[in-house]
């Protein structure tokens, strides 16, 4: 099939065009410099120059602080620029599968978050992805929502690569109150293009198997590099100095229910891919 992927070089994107070169698609990876979406021009002339058979949008604004100080690029990016890109998929008669995020949710459920819980974001990134769906639904009726956390890859910053630069330090202090799935690019990808495939509408929830805090991540991937966990150590959320400027869910675990209903294979659980992961970054230095 013809595959166009916004947001070709992040860390998500980098791995769905290997995923989807790798299973002999034809792919239009496009970058910001071919897909701008604060342009609309470039979404509409991107998507409709190509008419691809699928839309992968993976393109967003992902720094969550830095969202909070300049909503409105966030919202021109994350909830705007998807709206744009949900009208030019339909307009193209391409099935399109958007990626979003478990900040829709406020993180005060005690059990898992499924696709049929109410969101109720609490910052400005969770509010503009929140934003992005809705606009999905209104311009793309039988479009897929793939929500996701935590994501770690082996391209673009993330919790792995920042704990693997601080592994010389003495002690490591991350917060324990704060829940959720750690997601691997390498897992992550695949699930997308399969549901692409199937061309299924409505809204998935993707991570891989497993819960952690924070805190026990971090213990997890200091002991998966070859070093002591009991240096990493627990603090409060409020502890944090300085606090961070957007509010973040507490409960952050999505249960894959839309996923294991509709016979879709789950994820392998995250210390798997960890480690696989660790191994390939540690290898690289």
């Amino acid at each position: 099939m013809r595959v166009l992927i916004t947001g070709a070089a992040g860390q998500l994107g980098t791995d769905l065009v290997r995923t989807c070169t790798d299973a002999g698609d034809d792919v239009v990876a496009c970058r910001r410099a071919e897909l701008d979406l604060t342009d609309r021009d470039s979404v509409y002339q991107g998507i409709l120059g190509v008419r691809p058979d699928v839309v992968l949008h993976a393109g967003a604004w992902t720094a969550v602080d830095a969202c909070e100080a300049d909503p409105e690029r966030a919202f021109h990016v994350n909830a705007m620029g998807t709206e744009w890109v949900a009208d030019a998929s339909r307009r193209a008669g391409a099935h399109l599968v958007a990626v979003s995020t478990d900040y829709v949710f406020d993180g005060t459920k005690v059990e898992p978050y499924q696709e049929w819980d109410r969101p109720n974001p609490q910052s400005v990134y969770g509010r503009s992805k929140w934003a992005g769906e809705q606009a999905v639904a209104v311009q793309a009726p039988g479009s897929c929502v793939v929500r996701t956390a935590w994501v770690c890859g082996a391209h673009g910053p993330n919790m792995v690569k920042t704990v693997l630069g601080l592994l010389d330090r003495p002690e490591l202090a991350f917060v324990d109150d704060q829940q959720g799935c750690p997601t691997f690019t390498a897992d992550l990808a695949p699930a997308i293009r399969r549901l692409a495939v199937a061309r299924v509408p409505g809204v998935f929830h993707v991570t891989n198997e497993g819960a952690t805090t924070w805190y026990g991540f971090v213990r997890e991937i200091v002991e998966a590099a070859g070093h002591d966990p009991a240096k990493v150590r627990p603090i409060a959320t409020a502890d944090l100095d300085p606090p961070r400027p957007a509010p973040r869910p507490a409960n952050s675990v999505l249960d894959n229910a839309a996923l294991r209903m509709g016979g879709f294979p789950s994820l392998p659980h995250y210390r798997d891919s960890l480690d696989r992961l660790v191994r390939e970054l540690r290898a690289r230095d």
